[in-house]
């Protein structure tokens, strides 16, 4: 036992003991004080905010309008500070380019009348464009899981702002590329010449895009595992492709299903109705209204063309298909705790 001025240790006061004593003789009761002025400030400051748009005898609302834009806006640039080198990274781009590239070559001034060729360039724009946004965005949520909750239960933001940042935030991200890519393709393989043609062939396609992105947004969010959900989502845009239209003609009763609940299958079909409308045209020139010698490009016109469905009952489906996968991804993270 060491001595201290010749006083033994045991017999000096624990010095954790008078600390505590201390802080709670002379510091406790400023901050508590402070702490009171600070809780009032902010009830006073919240009330003073949400009595634009709550009465006074209702119960004080969560979160007002300007509050919800507030929170809308830094998460909507937190987002687009975060994503813009995910979405615009070297190896997408590269990927991006040098598949617009490669199909502009295989393709390259495709003839009119070669209707397999084409036709098989169209179902490969759908192809490339429903399993790259999909695949990207069911990692997008599971990625953030842990930081979301961690947020979500400190109580700062709402899920509708943070759903509506993620949402309006990856609109820019997820329609450069795309466009840059129909750009490149589109007049290299030599679609039809015309400059109405290809803005609407861009609006398909980006409207085919969102679909894609917001079927990988709502199986991210309800499996929300990273694994789980890309295996998922690997087969099941197995299956639209499989059943898009363009493989295989007479689907079996039993898989028949699956194309009307494929994002492939109306895109394909808008793609096909923009090139060729009802088949008319092509039809005339190849003599098909006759018993001709090319009995072969005139089966693709009755089975790829002239049969296919209305193209506003496709466009309304996306659109149906673009609301409802989106309010599944929300419904999916309000069961989410923090």
């Amino acid at each position: 036992v060491c001595k201290l001025d010749g006083v033994c240790e045991r017999e000096t006061p624990n010095i954790k003991q008078s600390l505590i004593a201390s802080y709670s003789t002379l510091l406790a009761p400023k901050v508590r004080d402070a702490c009171t002025e600070i809780t009032a400030v902010t009830e006073r400051d919240s009330h003073l905010i949400g009595s634009h748009s709550c009465q006074q005898h209702t119960s004080s609302c969560s979160v007002d309008l300007s509050t919800w834009f507030y929170q809308f806006r830094i998460l909507l640039q937190r987002g687009l500070k975060e994503r813009k080198h995910e979405s615009f990274n070297t190896l997408r781009v590269f990927q991006v380019i040098t598949a617009s590239i490669l199909a502009g070559l295989m393709w390259w001034h495709s003839d009119y009348r070669d209707i397999q060729d084409r036709l098989g360039l169209l179902f490969f724009i759908s192809i490339f464009w429903g399993v790259l946004p999909s695949f990207n965005a069911v990692f997008a949520f599971p990625q953030e899981r842990s930081i979301f909750m961690k947020e979500r239960a400190s109580g700062m933001y709402t899920l509708s702002s943070y759903f509506m940042a993620r949402i309006i935030g990856d609109l820019p991200m997820e329609l450069i590329l795309p466009t840059v890519f129909l750009i490149v393709t589109y007049w290299m393989a030599g679609l039809k010449p015309d400059l109405v043609a290809f803005l609407l062939t861009l609006v398909v396609l980006l409207g085919y895009v969102l679909v894609s992105q917001g079927f990988g947004l709502a199986l991210g969010a309800v499996i929300m595992d990273a694994k789980q959900a890309s295996t998922i989502v690997t087969v099941t845009m197995l299956a639209f492709v499989l059943t898009g239209g363009y493989y295989v003609h007479k689907v079996p009763a039993c898989m028949a299903w699956i194309k009307y609940v494929s994002t492939t299958y109306y895109s394909y079909k808008l793609f096909v109705n923009v090139q060729y409308s009802q088949g008319n045209k092509i039809s005339s020139l190849l003599g098909c209204s006759h018993h001709g010698s090319n009995r072969v490009s005139c089966k693709f016109i009755d089975q790829d063309i002239a049969g296919q469905i209305s193209p506003k009952l496709s466009v309304g489906i996306l659109l149906l298909m673009f609301v409802g996968y989106r309010l599944l991804a929300y419904l999916a993270l309000r069961r989410i705790k923090g």
